[in-house]
């Protein structure tokens, strides 16, 4: 396994060159470009088809920077300068521990000032170049994917909070022991969470922002697809936990081509140091399974890639408003329903039944999704939508 991108490089290069950055992280951030591009891609084309039109929105130009751009640009390079110095001069601390290096109260007050100073400077100028002796209120077009990135940081934020939301949930005990350490902490996320809360968050904004909540949907379902399956990627190569029940089955001569970490594995070197001990090694990432287990996460990863591609095929077809994200919820409830047979997770006790968060949120997206696809086609029929190139 490969705890940060440092040893991924070694491995394959040969090359041992210390970043402050963990494998997961980076591959959640290979994630939001990913949706990011296809929806952006998605907006444009259903623009140019005129499933999309773009909206107008008054802005003043030529004013001079305010108390409060100043302040906000002021603020914002100190938190840059006290914290980017301070990791320059301790490198090795953040490398050791990127995340308590960022959250943590440590910093350099002198590149605090600094770069506060520059960031005020810096905006101030911009704004007395634009400066007019009459500021004029002209109306600016916005094309709905001039919004991307903007849908792209809502996301992120709000799924973060949603990941340790939900995370806490599934979890109360350990959030009761230790409640701030849990909120501070990047590890302990929940994929659906994440999902939910980022999605309803993108939703928010869209709608702020006159993009009918439908269409969007619908532009976001194959990136979001995408995103979770290389998300994914990045928990089977760290070893972050998200691994399947224990598996001492012999392999089946059906799957003998497979190699033998895809059947059960063992996760060496994971990242949250599960296991025993791994003898003659020596750091901070020494332990490995005891016994193999499934790597669910590798089976995700597999499964929702190819629904990627299902779902960017059919993008064009499915041309009512809401049967696109009615088909992605559909796959991808079944799709977490069924590797949730063999995954590790806690469960719930109701009413004598056994099951986990993730089972009970994939049923209802599989029932949201049948009844979207029953909903969204009656309408279909109704008013004749064809598809759309």
């Amino acid at each position: 396994m490969y705890p940060t991108i440092s040893d991924l490089i070694n491995d394959l290069f040969g090359i041992n060159f210390p970043l402050p950055i963990q494998t997961f992280g980076f591959f959640v951030a290979i994630s939001f470009l990913a949706a990011a591009y296809t929806l952006s891609l998605e907006l444009r084309r259903k623009e140019k088809t005129g499933l999309l039109t773009a909206t107008t929105r008054q802005v003043w130009i030529g004013k001079p920077a305010s108390g409060s751009e100043l302040l906000f640009s002021t603020v914002i390079g100190f938190i840059i300068g006290f914290k980017l110095l301070y990791f320059a001069m301790n490198y090795s601390e953040l490398v050791a521990d990127p995340q308590g290096s960022l959250l943590s109260a440590k910093g350099n007050l002198w590149g605090g000032v600094l770069f506060a100073g520059i960031s005020g400077w810096m905006k101030y100028r911009e704004k007395d170049k634009q400066k007019k002796e009459k500021p004029e209120l002209i109306s600016e077009t916005v094309h709905p994917s001039d919004l991307v990135s903007n849908f792209t940081m809502v996301a992120a934020v709000a799924g973060i909070l949603g990941a340790k939301l939900f995370h806490n949930l599934e979890y109360p005990e350990t959030f009761f022991k230790d409640p701030i350490g849990e909120l501070l902490s990047f590890s302990g996320l929940t994929m659906y969470g994440g999902l939910i809360v980022g999605a309803a968050g993108v939703i928010w904004y869209g709608v702020k922002n006159k993009v009918p909540p439908l269409q969007l949907c619908d532009a976001a379902a194959p990136g979001l697809m995408l995103a979770y399956g290389i998300g994914r990627i990045g928990c089977h190569l760290s070893g972050d936990g998200d691994w399947g029940i224990v598996n001492t089955a012999s392999q089946p001569a059906s799957l003998g081509w497979l190699p033998d970490w895809a059947w059960s594995y063992n996760y060496p070197h994971n990242v949250i140091n599960e296991g025993v001990p791994m003898p003659g090694c020596e750091g901070r990432h020494c332990f490995a399974l005891e016994q193999g287990v499934f790597p669910t996460p590798f089976y995700e990863s597999v499964a929702c890639i190819l629904l990627f591609f299902v779902l960017w095929y059919f993008r064009k077809r499915l041309s009512a408003p809401g049967l696109l994200f009615s088909f992605y919820l559909l796959l991808n409830g079944v799709e977490r329903f069924l590797v949730e047979q063999i995954r590790v997770n806690a469960k719930y006790h109701l009413a004598g039944l056994n099951f986990t968060q993730a089972q009970l949120i994939s049923l209802i997206l599989v029932l949201l999704g049948l009844g979207g696809l029953f909903y969204f086609g009656k309408i279909r029929q109704k008013t004749n939508y064809a598809p759309h190139g």
